[in-house]
């Protein structure tokens, strides 16, 4: 299977059972072995208590966007430390756009960097997360 379409494939079947991310609204944009752009819009059940989107959001999205990255070569890849800085608020209706950049990627350890933008392209998430790559493989037509 080329590396493309096996990215796809794996992303598309984590995505049938990923109910939070299809809650968040997450469409996903490009998809590449190591690589992932993904959007979604902000609603406003997503704000907190000070009108703004809950910083979860932004990280909840830059975790799938993680997700979809490492586990696009194939083996299954999950979250083992991860942080972010939030340098611009978020609001309703705000349209985020996630893009994982690969940094490092070795036989048990990957490392991401994840920058999310809003539809006006500010930076509004810088993400670094590190992923465990299991000895399991997907299985994918």
């Amino acid at each position: 299977m080329q590396e493309e379409k096996m990215a796809r494939a794996i992303v598309n079947k984590m995505m049938e059972t990923d109910a939070f991310s299809q809650w968040l609204g997450i469409k996903v944009e490009e998809i590449t072995q190591g690589c992932c752009k993904l959007s979604m819009r902000i609603r406003s059940e997503m704000c907190n208590g000070f009108g703004i989107t809950h910083g979860g959001v932004a990280f909840s999205l830059a975790d799938s966007t993680l997700a979809f990255a490492s586990n696009g070569y194939g083996r299954q890849s999950v979250a083992l430390e991860c942080s972010i800085s939030f340098p611009k608020a978020v609001k309703v209706n705000d349209v985020l756009t996630a893009t994982a950049t690969e940094i490092s990627l070795s036989y048990k350890i990957g490392i991401y960097n994840v920058d999310v933008h809003n539809q006006n392209n500010d930076l509004v998430a810088a993400f670094k997360g590190t992923v465990y790559r299991t000895s399991k493989d997907w299985q994918v037509e």
